[in-house]
C-alpha cells in the first residue's frame, strides 16, 4: 500500500489540522498587529504651549489612526533630558521630540542664529523669517546626519532673571548665569562678563533655590510653569532672544512610515504646531501677569537708553558668529523686523 496516499478519513483529518493551524496563525498575526507606538519625549511641564501641542497630537493621531499608531508623551523630562534626548532620536529610543533651537548646534551650525542676542524684535519678527524660505531651509539643514525637521514650535521671547536687579549690562558682571549648551549664549553672557554655566533644564530650579547660579534667561511660560520666580528677586523685561524649538524625528523613522500614514502624522503635527503656537502668545501674556501678581518678584522695566546699552554690548556676539552662520542668513532674519 502507498504510504503517501490517505484514506478520505485521513485526507479530512489532514484538512482539518491544516485549517487549525492556520487559523492560529491567522490569530497570532493578529495579535501580533498592535498599534505602532510614537514615543515624544520633552522636557517641560503638560501646561506649557509645548505640552499642550504634544497631548493635541497624540488626540489627533489617535482619532484619525485608531488602532493603528498611538503617541505616548513622556514631559518633564520623565524620560529623556535636554542633554540626551537627540542621541536617544537617534537610537530610535524616541520617535519625536521637541528641543530648543540651541541644542542643534552639534547638528548645525546654520540655528545657531536664533540664540543670537537682540536679533529679533518680537515674535511677530522671529514667525516671519521661519516662514520664510531661508527659515524652511533650516528645517533640512541636519538632513545628513539623521535628523529631520518638521515644523517650529513657539515658546516666546526670552527675559533675564537674577537675585539682583539687571538694568545695564556691568549689573551682570561676575554673576553666574545657567544656560543651555550653546556656544553664542555662553559668549552673550561672556561679553557682559557674567559666567555661563551649562546645566540641563532640569536642574534650574534646584542650581537658583541652593544659590548655586545666580540667575538664568527664559520665556515668561517657562519661569511660570517651572517656578523660577519663586526662588529669584528680580526679572528684566529685556526680550533679548528667543526660545523656539524645532520638532525633529529621525531619518529612518520617518521613512519606516507608509505614505499616506505619513502624510496623516505630518498633518496633525501641523495643526498641533498651530495650535501651540497660538497658546504660546497668550500665555506669555497672561504667565507674565501671574508672575507679577504673585509679588514675589520685582519686575526691571529698561529705559530705551538701558535697553540699547544691552543691545551694544551684546551686539559684537553677531560677528562672532557670522562665518560659522552665514551672513546672508543674519541679514534674511534682520529683515524679518519688517512687515
Amino acid at each position: 500500500m502507498n504510504q503517501n496516499k490517505r484514506s478520505p478519513l485521513q485526507s479530512l483529518a489532514f484538512l482539518g489540522k491544516t485549517g487549525l493551524a492556520a487559523a492560529l496563525l491567522g490569530l497570532s498575526l493578529g495579535v501580533a498587529a498592535e498599534p505602532v507606538e510614537i514615543k515624544f519625549s520633552h522636557v517641560v511641564a503638560e501646561n506649557t504651549p509645548k505640552g499642550q501641542m504634544a497631548l493635541k497630537f497624540k488626540e489627533l493621531v489617535e482619532t484619525r489612526l485608531p488602532g493603528e499608531y498611538t503617541v505616548s508623551v513622556f514631559p518633564n523630562s520623565q524620560l529623556f533630558g535636554d542633554n540626551n534626548e537627540l542621541a536617544a532620536l537617534l537610537l530610535n529610543d524616541v520617535q519625536l521630540v521637541a528641543p530648543s533651537l540651541s541644542k542643534f548646534e552639534r547638528y548645525t551650525k546654520k540655528l545657531q542664529i536664533f540664540d543670537l542676542p537682540f536679533l529679533f524684535e518680537d515674535m511677530a519678527a522671529v514667525d516671519r523669517f521661519q516662514q520664510s524660505e531661508a527659515g524652511q531651509n533650516l528645517l533640512n539643514s541636519m538632513s545628513r546626519k539623521g535628523v529631520v525637521g518638521l515644523g517650529y514650535l513657539h515658546n516666546g521671547m526670552k527675559q533675564f532673571s537674577s537675585n539682583n536687579p539687571l538694568s545695564l549690562p556691568t549689573d551682570a558682571q561676575g554673576k553666574k548665569f545657567r544656560i543651555m549648551p550653546s556656544d553664542v549664549i555662553a559668549a552673550q553672557f561672556e561679553v557682559v562678563g557674567a559666567i555661563p554655566v551649562k546645566k540641563p533644564f532640569s536642574e534650574v530650579f534646584t542650581l537658583l533655590q541652593t544659590r548655586a547660579i545666580d540667575g538664568q534667561e527664559n520665556t515668561w511660560s517657562n519661569i511660570y510653569s517651572k517656578k523660577f520666580f519663586e526662588v529669584q528677586s528680580h526679572i528684566t523685561e529685556s526680550n533679548h532672544g528667543v526660545l523656539d524649538y524645532m520638532l525633529v524625528t529621525s531619518d529612518t523613522f520617518w521613512k519606516s512610515l507608509p505614505k499616506e500614514k505619513r502624510e496623516v502624522i505630518k498633518q496633525a503635527l501641523d495643526e498641533s504646531i498651530a495650535l501651540g503656537n497660538e497658546l504660546a502668545l497668550k500665555k506669555a501674556d497672561e504667565d507674565r501677569q501671574l508672575i507679577l501678581d504673585s509679588k514675589r518678584v520685582e519686575l526691571v522695566n529698561l529705559t530705551p537708553a538701558q535697553r540699547q546699552a544691552w543691545v551694544n554690548a551684546m551686539r559684537p556676539v553677531w560677528a562672532k558668529f557670522e562665518d560659522k552662520i552665514g551672513k546672508d542668513l543674519i541679514d534674511a532674519a534682520e529683515a524679518a523686523n519688517k512687515p
